[in-house]
C-alpha cells in the first residue's frame, strides 16, 4: 500500500466553479429585481395616468352639465345639449388627453309638466390603441332640467 500523503494539484480549481455559480445565481438575482423595479415603475406611472384620465373624463361631464344647467338657458327647445360627439382640448395636467363628450336628450312627462333628460357620456383616452401606455376612462351622467 502507497503510505504517502496526495499531492495538492488535486485540489486545485474547487473554488473556481463555486465561484462561477455565485456569480450567475447573484446576476440572475440582479436581473429579477431590475425587472420587478421596472414593472413597479410602469405600474405606478399607469395609475397615475388612469386618476389623470378620470379627472379628464369628470371635466367633460361638468362641461357638458354647464351647457345644460346654464342659468342663462331657460329653454327646453332647442337643446342646449352640446353638439354629440364633442372633441374638447384640454390644457395644463390634462394637456395629453383626448376628450370626446356625447350627449343624448329626450322629453319625459312628468304630471302637467315635461322634464328633458340628458345623458352625458365623457370619455378621455391616452396613448395608441393596443398600445401598453393606453389609459382609457369613461363617466357618464344623466341630468333632468
Amino acid at each position: 500500500m502507497n503510505c504517502q500523503p496526495r499531492s495538492r494539484t488535486h485540489a486545485r480549481g474547487f473554488a473556481l466553479p463555486t465561484a462561477i455559480f455565485l456569480l450567475v445565481v447573484l446576476a440572475a438575482l440582479g436581473g429579477y429585481m431590475v425587472s420587478l423595479s421596472r414593472s413597479s415603475q410602469i405600474s405606478s406611472a399607469l395609475d397615475i395616468q388612469g386618476a389623470r384620465a378620470s379627472h379628464a373624463a369628470r371635466a367633460g361631464i361638468e362641461w357638458a352639465a354647464w351647457q345644460i344647467v346654464d342659468p342663462q338657458n331657460l329653454q327646453l327647445a332647442p337643446t342646449p345639449c352640446p353638439a354629440s360627439p364633442a372633441h374638447l382640448d384640454l390644457d395644463g395636467t390634462l394637456a395629453g388627453f383626448e376628450l370626446r363628450v356625447e350627449c343624448a336628450r329626450w322629453l319625459e312627462a312628468d304630471g302637467a309638466a315635461t322634464v328633458a333628460v340628458y345623458e352625458i357620456t365623457a370619455t378621455a383616452s391616452t396613448g395608441a390603441v393596443g398600445g401598453l401606455d393606453r389609459v382609457e376612462r369613461q363617466i357618464r351622467a344623466t341630468l333632468a332640467k
